[in-house]
């Protein structure tokens, strides 16, 4: 596991690396963040940001999403894969939203949590970027680079997520986050990490171990 200090240099190195990270999904409102990160479940933020310009243009609010049959939006999300899946859930949150919250997306992550299709780490992501709150969101690549860099040994979001929480100061969770997917996204990659490119690679425990094979 790192140390506080270890995982402050670990930062440095990765805004050094990545000085533009940042939450890339295209949004204008909390309630199109929220679909948006629904929708990249499984899907690249680009090919969401192929798709939610035309869907925004025709409906944009959780009113007219709750209103909406779901064939009609499963049309527009096609390519996002698992439409079918991601309608359903996007129209229930909208009806939360618009049933138990006056139609304003809660900005807690406890409220969050509690939209139909909305879980930890949407809610996360929607509390940081939309709210400016203090979350650590684990996605695919913030897990992987917990495990390899050394601050967890879990397959688990939830542990990964406490263990990064732990490491970083709270007002570093957010640059965090990002910066960790920004590396697991362009650096660190799931089939071919290039370790030689790396800034943070002296404190990686897989380049350690990797090392030692040689």
């Amino acid at each position: 596991m790192k140390t506080k200090k270890q995982a402050k240099l670990i930062l440095e190195g990765l805004e050094r690396q990545h000085p533009d990270a940042q939450c890339e999904l295209d949004f204008a409102t909390p309630f199109q963040l929220l679909v948006a990160v629904i929708l990249s479940a499984q899907c690249t933020d680009k090919r969401v940001n192929e798709v939610t310009p035309k869907l925004f243009a025709d409906y944009s609010t959780p009113e007219q999403f709750a209103e909406m049959p779901q064939e009609t939006l499963e049309k527009y999300i096609f390519s996002c894969g698992f439409y079918h899946n991601k309608a359903a859930h996007i129209i229930s949150a909208a009806k939360d939203i618009v049933g138990r919250f006056g139609g304003k997306v809660p900005s807690t992550i406890d409220e969050l949590t509690t939209l139909a299709g909305v879980g930890r780490k949407t809610a996360n992501v929607v509390y940081a970027v939309a709210f400016g709150g203090n979350a650590i969101a684990v996605d695919t690549h913030v897990l992987r680079l917990a495990n390899r860099i050394g601050f967890v040994k879990s397959d688990k979001p939830v542990d990964a997520e406490n263990a990064l929480m732990k490491a970083f100061d709270p007002e570093d969770w957010s640059a965090a986050h990002h910066a960790l997917i920004f590396h697991g996204r362009y650096v660190c990659t799931a089939r071919a990490p290039r370790c030689d490119e790396c800034m943070i690679s002296e404190y990686c425990d897989m380049y350690a171990e990797a090392q030692k094979r040689r």
